[in-house]
């Protein structure tokens, strides 16, 4: 490629290209482990998307986040490695699956396990991993020849191994326990798949007869009243005298024929309803521990499609019509008391909004306990850090009261458990490997487990096995553990806490290469935990498909560029704060992008016209550091020094991962300083077109490119395509690395820190812009100069006729001025004389536009005198909010806040068109 650029920077002609080169030429792939320093590696891995995802807001915020910090790390000099990978998300993908068959007429049933299996693996061929194609085209820099999928053959022998040795250190167990069943998925879910949601209900109040007694009574309330088919006792508190006498006695289950004790049980709050509760143990948690302590039986009234499966008449029922019929016959035999209003939290599988129902089921679960207490230890210590930090806390709560894992799923796609059943003696064989006989009693006759594991089983091993575990790898040494983890609040207890419990039980187990324990701190999955916010839409709205507000981000980034959708979420990434993102930020950032273009394209042609001129910068013979000498001009000298400073203050706002403010310091530093400050007066250092110091003109284009390559430089981790493109423009084609993202970053350099420099641009600057303004209030049109007078500079260590001798050209040229004279600073206290008085960096400063333009003095005055009022008017108006108590205590804060800022500036408002006012009177023509 050549130095020249289009006229306008179209983002659709640059992405393709470099996203397509990033991975044919493996820019982003890791060198081996043994080649690699210890203190230098920074591992991130890839929140795996389910292999049926496409790409949202949510993902492109952590993508981009991820991206800039692993490009940042990379270009410091880390061995940076981002893995890269996609789960297998066993009900999300079965449900798609099925969905496609039943659209064929066909089943999962129809077709058998076995070819079920088969038919998914090629929908995953077919379908599966679009996100990582998009990840590919927006140029994620993960290195792609260590992408996994979790049902991979490596890592699902992994998974096998951790399902074993958990087993064989007696931590996995199989038993009949109450379980969150989806009757849609049919299959178990753990409490974190089900989502609860308080909704209106209807709360039953039935009797139970008292068997001998007549007439005698017990009344229960209940929200699901087709549940009594499965009732096994009712329990009062052994304390609530209302029931002593009661004690033993046996009641008739209605609508049965059945009969139940009543138990006595502290669980039964006499405080809470008629304080007696019915107990069925087969569909709620509370009452399969009443049974247990009871010894009751346990009835499942309900099979896995959630039908009545009890004999008689209600036999096949939908749960829902069963409810109908069993209110029915109550009320028709009259022990239906009352049906009364009830607030519930109803639990909804979390998958397919389905209501879950409370079941007795037998399920493989896993001893959580050892495994929390070592996972808290290691926050506790401080081996992991969360970012924020009000995260621990929840964190805590979560972990101080968790409950054994229900690992097994009721699916066909997924890990199959490694578990097979003996017809002979109906024990269990745990194996990594297909048994050929029983272990227990040497029979053959042994069928697997249909059972697979919760997909977060796979997913929570993913920090060790992507690295080789079980096996003691020179990767797993090397790269584990990783030092951060970036992702979403909502998986902080599927996969954060998860990953943390097995990484420290695993690792803590695998000794350290010579043989040694290895600590506690070194079996963390990951040093630090950064959760991103959400991304909501401007109004600050969640984003819904029911609201119509959610925002697909291929559409915006085919609109405005990659780029510019990147450097929107950084700009406004700040830790625990919510996005509300704004095309109109990245149709701004999109301007920005054009910016950089622009000043490339014109540093291009400074390059061009130096050669016609005898002058020759060879972009790839500049210094590797940047210098710049001590009687350096000043623009020079302050660029340099501000670029420095920019540099630090991103390196820092990066570490605490304060995206925003690396992103608008480097903004401002592009656009603010460098492109509408620097280039603006370098372009009067190099007018090609006047002859002058050579030598000058040499130096001010090497400080402009080594600038301008060092800022591209600064810019690449948020923007890397159109770095990349300048980059490899800059340097004609041959650049010193294959890619701007293998350069070095910019880092802080003492020895190039100008305060000096600094505080005279400043003044500069404060000067030209106090010219403009007062143009502009005295209505000077654009072409015309005039001349100014400008009072001593007291906090200067220079003298101020030194420093205008460097400020005037610049003066003359951008406030368009003729004619600059500086004055005593005791002519700037009479009155105003100087007709503008400004605060700058060198103190107290008046400046003067000599300027006579006749104007209509009774029209001003009647001009500003309307204003005076108006402003008055409504500083009137704030202030009767303001000072009214009722008013302050109901108003949102935000309200008031605006009401005092606007208060203020119209304080300033009536002390400016007062002055006006008065200068009428002594003042002709704007002086």
């Amino acid at each position: 490629m050549s130095r020249e650029l289009p006229k306008a920077y179209d983002p659709t002609a640059v992405e393709d290209r470099w996203a397509e080169y990033w991975v044919e030429e493996n820019i982003f792939t890791a060198p081996a482990p043994e080649t690699i320093a210890p203190s230098r590696v920074f591992t991130i891995l890839l929140p795996p998307p389910n292999v049926t995802g496409r790409l949202h807001m949510g993902h492109m915020l952590n993508q981009t986040e991820m991206d800039i910090l692993i490009r940042w790390r990379r270009m410091c000099g880390d061995t940076a490695l981002w893995v890269p990978g996609t789960d297998h998300a066993g009900i999300a993908t079965q449900m798609m699956v099925e969905r496609q068959l039943a659209s064929e007429g066909s089943s999962r049933q129809q077709l058998g396990r076995e070819a079920f299996v088969e038919r998914v693996w090629q929908w995953k061929k077919e379908y599966g991993g679009a996100i990582l194609g998009q990840m590919k085209r927006l140029g994620a820099s993960v290195d792609w020849s260590r992408e996994y999928f979790t049902m991979d053959d490596t890592l699902s022998r992994a998974v096998r191994e951790a399902f074993v040795r958990l087993h064989e250190d007696g931590l996995i167990y199989r038993g009949a326990y109450i379980v969150n069943w989806c009757p849609r998925c049919q299959t178990a879910l753990s409490d974190l798949e089900v989502v609860h949601e308080e909704q209106a209900g209807k709360l039953y109040e039935i009797r139970y007869p008292v068997v001998g007694e007549k007439n005698a009574t017990i009344t229960i309330a209940t929200t699901r009243p087709e549940t009594l088919l499965g009732d096994m006792a009712v329990a009062v508190n052994p304390t609530d005298a209302r029931y002593t006498h009661l004690h033993g006695k046996m009641l008739r289950l209605p609508l049965t024929d059945r009969k139940i004790p009543i138990v006595a049980d502290d669980w039964a709050n006499p405080e809470f309803g008629t304080g007696a509760v019915k107990v069925t143990p087969a569909h709620d948690p509370n009452d399969f521990a009443i049974g247990q302590r009871h010894k009751l039986p346990s009835i499942s009234i309900l099979d896995d499609t959630a039908h009545i499966t009890v004999a008689g008449a209600y036999l096949g029922l939908d749960r829902y019509e069963a409810r109908k019929r069993v209110l029915a016959d109550l009320e028709a035999q009259g022990l239906l008391v009352a049906v009364k209003e009830h607030a519930n939290s109803v639990g909804k599988c979390d998958r397919c909004k389905t209501v879950v129902e409370p079941r007795l089921s037998t399920q493989w679960f896993l001893k959580i306990q050892p495994l929390a207490d070592k996972a808290i230890a290691a926050v506790e210590q401080g081996h992991i850090q969360f970012t924020p930090d009000q995260y621990k806390k929840t964190y805590f709560e979560w972990m101080h009261n968790i409950h054994d894992w229900c690992l097994s799923r009721q699916l066909w796609w997924g890990h199959r458990i490694p578990a097979w059943h003996c017809a002979a003696c109906q024990q269990i064989t745990v194996a990594r490997e297909t048994p050929s006989a029983c272990t227990h009693c040497g029979s053959d006759r042994l069928t697997q487990e249909t059972d697979v594991l919760d997909t977060w089983f796979s997913s929570g091993l993913l920090p060790f096995t992507v690295f080789g575990w079980p096996d003691a790898t020179a990767d797993l040494e090397k790269f584990y553990p990783t030092q951060l983890l970036l992702t979403g609040f909502d998986i902080l207890f599927f996969w954060v806490a998860r990953m943390i419990m097995l990484g420290c039980y695993f690792m803590e187990k695998m000794p350290l290469p010579d043989g040694s324990q290895r600590p506690l701190k070194d079996a963390v999955p990951f040093r630090n935990v950064y959760i991103h916010a959400l991304v909501r839409d401007a109004e600050r709205q969640k984003m819904s498909k029911t609201k119509g507000n959610v925002l697909d981000p291929i559409d915006i980034i085919q609109r405005y560029g990659t780029d510019a959708v990147r450097f929107t979420l950084a700009s406004m990434a700040s830790p625990g704060t919510d996005i509300a993102f704004s095309e109109a930020r990245t149709e701004g950032y999109r301007a920005f992008a054009n910016k950089i273009w622009n000043a490339a394209r014109f540093i291009f042609m400074q390059i061009d016209r130096a050669k016609e001129a005898g002058i020759v910068v060879d972009p790839n013979s500049l210094p590797a550091q940047i210098s710049v000498l001590e009687n350096s001009p000043l623009e020079a000298r302050w660029i340099v020094s501000r670029l420095n400073k920019c540099a630090a203050d991103v390196n820092q706002a990066l570490e605490n991962y304060r995206f925003d403010e690396a992103a608008n310091l480097i903004y401002q530093f592009f656009w603010g300083e460098f492109c509408d400050w620097y280039l603006e007066i370098v372009k009067i250092r190099l007018d090609f077109s006047e002859t002058g110091d050579l030598a000058a003109k040499t130096a001010a284009l090497t400080t402009l490119l080594s600038v301008f390559e060092a800022a591209l430089r600064l810019l690449s981790p948020f923007m890397p395509f159109l770095t990349e493109e300048i980059w490899h423009a800059f340097y004609d084609g041959v650049p010193p690395s294959k890619s701007i993202a293998l350069s070095r970053y910019p880092a802080f350099n003492m020895a190039l820190k100008d305060k000096t420099a600094e505080r005279e641009m400043q003044l500069l600057q404060f000067i030209i812009i106090a010219i403009r303004t007062r143009r502009k209030e005295l209505g000077i049109e654009e072409g015309i100069s005039v001349p100014v007078k400008v009072t001593e500079f007291p906090r200067m260590a220079i003298s101020t006729d030194h420093l205008m001798v460097e400020f005037r050209p610049f003066i003359q040229r951008f406030a368009k001025v003729s004619k600059i004279t500086v004055v005593p600073i005791a002519d700037s206290l009479q009155n105003g004389k100087y007709g503008h008085h400004i605060w700058s960096p060198a103190g107290s400063t008046s400046i003067y536009v000599d300027y006579e333009k006749p104007i209509d003095i009774p029209a001003e005055r009647e001009r500003l005198t309307k204003d005076l009022a108006k402003y008055e008017k409504e500083m009137a108006g704030k202030q009767s909010q303001l000072q009214n108590d009722g008013f302050l205590a109901k108003a949102p804060a935000n309200i008031v806040e605006g009401l005092r800022t606007r208060a203020n500036e119209l304080t300033m408002l009536i002390e400016k068109t007062r002055a006006a006012l008065d200068s009428l009177d002594t003042s002709i023509g704007g002086r």
